[in-house]
C-alpha cells in the first residue's frame, strides 16, 4: 500500500477508546461504524484523508484485547499487527475518562518495539482546560495530544503534528478506480479480495457477517490503482436485526454509490442465483455502475462442463440485464481464474468509457429505423430524427423525436438491444434518454 506513494496512518488502541469516532472526525464523514458495543470494528478500515494539502491513508483497526483467546480477538490482534507493519505513523488512542490501563502499557511497548513513529492521543477530553491526560506521560512520551473526537476539540493540533511526522511520498498522478465487492454474507467476498491482493488483509471467518464495515484496500495492476471496497453482505431486511447490521447494509449501498465498478460475488454451491443476489446486482446496475459477476467456490460445486453456460442463461432469465454482464467462475481457495477478475475490470472500464461519434450513432439509428419503424400512437405521428451519445460512465444515448413521450417501452428496448448489438458496452448499463426535437 505504501508503495503507491501515499503515507499510511494507523489508529491503535484498546476497545472503546474512540478510535472509530476519531477516524470519522479526521475524514470528515461517518466512514467507520461507531457503537457502544466493544469490538464493533473488526477489520482494518482504509480511507483516504488529507490535512493542509497533505494526503494520507487512514487505517482504523479493531480494539486490542491482551491475553484474550477468543478466535475473533486473535484475528483482530493479527490484523492490528498487519496494520503496524504497513503504517508509517501510528496514532495510539487512549481514554482520558477510563484513565491509564495495564493494556495501554502493553500497547505502548508494542509500538516502541515496532520502531515506527507514533503519537499518543488522549481521547474524550471534552473540556479545553482538562488535565486528565497528564497521567499518560508515564507511558514515556514527550507529548500527549488531548482531543475530543465527539466535538473536535484538539484535533487540529493533532493533525498539524501528524502531517509533520509523515514521510514524503512519491506523487501519484493516475486516477484510482473504486471497485465495490458486493454480495450476500459468507459467499467469500473477503477471500476473493485477499486472493487478489496475495495476502490475508481482510478478516476471513466461517462466521457469516464477519465483515461489517466497507473496507477500502488499494492494489496496483498494469499501471492502474484499484481500490477494492470489501463490503458487509446485504441480508434481507427482515434479518437485519441490530443497529450494526442496519448500518452495514446502509454502507453497502453507499459503497456501490461511490464505486466505478461493482463485483458481485455469488456462491457456486447453490443451485442458482438467490433473489437477494439479484437485488444486490440491481442496486449496482440501477446506480449506473459497471458490473461483473464472480461465481465463487466453483472448485467444490458439483457441476458438469455445460454448467457455466446454464448458470449464465438462468441468471439472464431471472434478470434480463445480466445478459450484458460478464461472469467468471472462480475459486478463492485454489486461485482458479482469480486473475481473470482483474482483466474483466479493465475490460468493463474500457466499455464504460467508450464514446461513439454522433455520425455513427445517427447511422445506426437510421439502420434500426429501417428494420422497424416505431409504432404510431392514435392520432399522432411518432418520428425519431437523430441520436447522439451524451455521456459515458455509464454510456448514455439521447434520441430526439417529435413525440418522445408517446414511444412505447418495447420499442425503447428494441433500440437498446440494437445499440448493444453494435457497440456492446459489456458489463455496463446503457441508458437511453428520449428528448423532444427543438423547433
Amino acid at each position: 500500500m505504501s508503495g503507491a506513494g501515499t503515507p499510511v496512518v494507523a489508529l491503535i488502541g484498546r476497545p472503546n477508546v474512540g478510535k472509530s469516532a476519531l477516524f470519522n472526525r479526521i475524514v470528515g464523514r461517518t466512514a467507520a461504524i461507531v457503537s457502544d458495543e466493544a469490538g464493533t470494528t473488526r477489520d482494518r478500515h482504509f480511507t483516504r484523508a488529507d490535512w493542509n494539502g497533505k494526503e494520507f491513508w487512514l487505517v482504523d483497526t479493531g480494539g486490542l484485547v491482551e491475553g484474550a483467546n477468543h478466535p475473533m480477538d486473535l484475528e483482530i490482534r493479527r490484523q492490528v499487527d498487519l496494520a503496524l507493519a504497513e503504517a508509517d505513523v501510528m496514532l495510539f488512542v487512549v481514554d482520558s475518562i477510563d484513565g491509564l490501563q495495564p493494556a495501554d502499557y502493553h500497547i505502548a511497548e508494542k509500538l516502541r518495539m515496532s520502531g515506527k513513529t507514533w503519537l499518543l492521543v488522549a481521547n474524550k477530553e471534552d473540556k479545553p482546560q482538562s488535565t486528565q491526560h497528564f497521567e499518560f506521560f508515564t507511558l514515556g512520551v514527550e507529548t500527549v495530544y488531548p482531543v475530543s473526537a465527539v466535538n473536535g476539540h484538539g484535533t487540529g493540533d493533532l493533525l498539524d503534528a501528524l502531517v509533520l511526522a509523515l514521510p514524503e511520498g512519491a506523487e501519484v498522478n493516475d486516477e484510482t478506480m473504486a471497485i465495490a465487492v458486493i454480495g450476500r454474507p459468507n459467499v467469500g467476498k473477503s477471500s476473493i479480495v485477499n486472493r487478489l491482493l496475495g495476502e490475508e488483509r481482510l478478516v476471513v471467518s466461517d462466521v457469516a457477517g464477519t465483515t461489517r464495515d466497507a473496507i477500502d484496500t488499494p492494489l496496483r495492476y498494469h499501471g492502474r490503482t484499484f481500490v477494492f471496497i470489501d463490503t458487509a453482505g446485504l441480508r434481507r431486511q427482515s434479518r437485519v436485526e441490530d443497529g450494526i447490521e442496519f448500518y452495514s447494509a446502509l454502507r453497502t449501498r453507499r459503497a456501490i454509490e461511490r464505486a466505478d465498478i461493482a463485483v458481485l460475488v455469488v456462491d457456486a454451491t447453490e443451485e442458482s442465483l438467490h433473489n437477494q443476489d439479484l437485488k444486490v446486482a440491481a442496486l449496482a446496475w440501477e446506480a449506473g455502475r459497471g458490473l461483473i459477476v464472480v461465481v465463487n467456490k466453483w472448485d467444490v460445486a458439483k457441476h458438469d462442463d455445460k454448467a457455466t453456460a446454464k448458470f449464465e442463461k438462468e441468471a439472464g432469465e431471472k434478470a434480463p440485464f445480466l445478459k450484458f454482464v460478464p461472469f467468471v467462475f472462480t475459486s478463492a481457495l485454489t486461485g482458479q481464474r482469480i486473475s481473470k477478475i482483474l482483466e474483466l475490470i479493465l475490460e468493463v472500464e474500457k466499455e464504460r468509457l467508450k464514446r461513439i461519434s454522433t455520425s455513427e450513432v445517427n447511422d445506426k439509428l437510421q439502420e434500426l429505423l429501417a428494420r422497424r419503424q416505431p409504432p404510431q400512437a392514435a392520432g399522432h405521428e411518432i418520428k425519431l430524427n437523430y441520436a447522439t451519445q451524451v455521456e459515458v460512465a455509464p454510456p448514455t444515448i439521447a434520441v430526439f423525436g417529435n413525440n418522445p413521450d408517446m414511444l412505447q417501452e418495447h420499442y425503447v428496448r428494441y433500440l437498446h438491444n440494437g445499440f448493444r448489438e453494435f457497440w456492446g458496452f459489456t458489463g455496463n448499463p446503457l441508458r437511453i434518454i428520449l428528448k423532444r426535437k427543438a423547433g
